[in-house]
């Protein structure tokens, strides 16, 4: 993600369109000093199209070409959380056009969508080490945000251990007690024990009761398009269901992501993860991540991240366990428009 600009003529700020694919990945290219990311750049617009609702991305246009953008989406329950939020994805201005304050213009347009629609909270993320961009987020009114950014690499050893006594990693602040002792067949591995597949389109009802079960509330509207992209993109979700005795047991919603935040290389980030809480110290939650563990490895994606409340101690306690530490990035919150 790209921050500051300098110079230029007047500007006029639009929705983005499929025409302006090469432009953005000509900016985002010199932007970045990276090849071209065709790829990621449509799939952001062929997702838009899909569905307009939860995708919202501007244009800065000036003189008839593109001066910079702006792509962000609307965050409905991903990782735990109840209110709406827009995440800020990618924002970029031409390499030329810095310094006329393109990049402030588009995140207040961004801003005032979000107000009109009942949206006044904008997140997103950074390295600590993307200077820039940090100056440009302190500029624009962004504070850091109280939720942690946790990753692990794919493949760490944690996920290979023998099973130990887990929740699940439900999405609740309820008390894990990690003390207890496994079954006598501790030795399998929890993935052996379960079984693990991807999410088809007749899960999401026992989805949508697992989730409901552990947060309380029917979270079907932000469920279901997760469901949606799961099925309609696989080369993008890799989301999974677990089942015991015939039932779906526990999901974990997640995707690769090839390009949000500035990233170069490809991460998989994990929204949502619940367990039954009648299937809690069953090994669920180790199950179902290391099967995506395995799936990972074979898309050649090297890290795995997800986002989690600073006072969720028992999720934290159950990601830590599996090999997750504190990510380089920062979580950044903008409040009321």
């Amino acid at each position: 993600m790209t921050g500051n600009e300098t110079g230029g003529s007047a500007i006029d700020i639009r929705f983005l369109a499929p025409a302006d694919l090469a432009e953005v990945v000509a900016i985002d290219a010199r932007l970045g000093a990276r090849g071209p990311r065709r790829a990621y750049f449509e799939r952001r617009l062929d997702a838009a199209l899909r569905d307009p609702k939860r995708h919202v991305q501007f244009a800065a246009a000036s003189g008839g070409a593109l001066a910079g953008y702006v792509l962000a989406r609307r965050l409905a329950g991903e990782f735990g959380r109840a209110e709406p939020a827009l995440r800020l994805e990618v924002i970029g201005v031409h390499p030329e056009r810095r310094g006329a304050g393109i990049g402030r213009r588009l995140l207040e347009h961004l801003a005032a969508h979000g107000a009109r629609h009942g949206v006044g909270t904008i997140r997103t993320q950074a390295s600590w080490r993307d200077h820039r961009m940090l100056r440009f987020l302190d500029g624009a009114g962004f504070s850091l945000g109280a939720n942690l950014v946790i990753d692990a690499p794919v493949g760490t050893d944690a996920f290979e251990a023998t099973e130990a006594d887990d929740d699940g990693a439900g999405e609740t602040s309820r008390e894990v007690d990690y003390g207890v002792q496994s079954a006598n067949d501790y030795e399998a591995l929890a993935r052996d024990r379960t079984e693990v597949r991807t999410l088809r389109a007749a899960d999401l009802d026992d989805v949508v009761r697992i989730d409901r079960r552990i947060t309380g509330q029917d979270r079907h509207a932000y469920l279901a398009p997760l469901a949606d992209e799961a099925l309609g993109d696989a080369g993008v979700r890799v989301s999974l269901v677990a089942r015991r005795d015939g039932a779906t047991v526990g999901f974990v919603m997640a995707k690769t992501d090839f390009g949000d935040f500035g990233r170069t290389e490809p991460v998989a980030v994990v929204d949502t993860i619940g367990v039954d809480p009648g299937w809690a110290h069953a090994g669920i939650g180790h199950a179902l991540l290391s099967q995506l563990m395995l799936n990972l490895r074979a898309l050649r994606v090297e890290r795995v991240e997800t986002v989690v409340a600073r006072q969720d101690f028992a999720l934290l306690g159950f990601l830590y366990s599996l090999g997750f530490a504190p990510s380089q990035r920062l979580s950044f919150v903008r409040e009321g428009g």
